[in-house]
């Protein structure tokens, strides 16, 4: 079972070289990088480390599905470019696959900043994969190549392709929350602050269920880099 592990990035070039290294120390795997027009050396970085590192539209959406069809691997993991993987990883999707009634899945998180209101953030994340089947992109998404093929991949919003294409895998047999965690970087949290970046994305999110275009709110949510 070959893993593709694909990496959308714009202007990370303090850490994807990092972040690739961590990636293959996990075990074998393609790494493919797909950058979206950065301007401080992040592809050419990318492409020291990585099997493929490609210039791609700007828009994670669009970069990931660049990714995967440029991939070859059966299972395509998504990783962000602040996120990285515990050792076992790798390991854990090839099992949780290997039954074949499973067509996706993510991680549990570990933002790397001490404090409670981070734990909380962690396991109301997780509880939201468990209650409802919904993935955001910085819990590690992978998918059967074949049942990402069917939906469609991504669709190529500007936000919350995660959520779309979650929603999409519950007609599939939805996702699962594997044990071995992600971490991921709490620069967006410590930049915007706790409490006014969870009520942003919780707004976001409720706003998306009554119908706003996630291009529409796409121009209310700060990147942050």
């Amino acid at each position: 079972m070959e893993i593709s592990v694909i990496i959308p990035t714009l202007n990370e070039a303090d850490r994807i070289a990092e972040v690739v290294r961590r990636t293959r120390d996990l075990g074998e795997c393609e790494v493919i990088v797909v950058d979206g027009g950065s301007d401080d050396g992040t592809l050419e970085l990318a492409r020291q480390e990585a099997d493929q590192a490609l210039p791609g539209p700007r828009g994670r959406a669009l970069q990931q599905n660049a990714g995967a069809a440029a991939a070859r691997g059966d299972v395509l993991l998504f990783l962000h470019a602040d996120c990285w993987l515990e050792p076992g990883s790798l390991e854990e999707i090839r099992s949780a696959l290997d039954s074949g009634d499973v067509p996706a899945g993510c991680f549990r998180q570990r933002i790397d900043a001490q404090g409670a209101a981070y734990r909380m953030l962690e396991w109301g994340n997780a509880a939201r994969v468990r209650c409802f089947g919904w993935a955001y992109g910085d819990q590690g998404i992978f998918i059967r190549r074949e049942v990402f093929e069917r939906v469609g991949g991504f669709p190529e919003v500007r936000l919350m392709e995660d959520l779309l294409l979650s929603k999409s895998l519950a007609r599939h047999g939805g996702i699962r929350l594997l044990g071995p965690r992600l971490h991921v970087s709490p620069r967006r949290w410590q930049q915007n602050g706790i409490v006014r970046q969870t009520l942003r994305n919780w707004t976001l999110l409720t706003l998306a269920h009554c119908g706003v275009s996630p291009d529409s709110l796409a121009r209310h949510y700060v990147d942050v880099r």
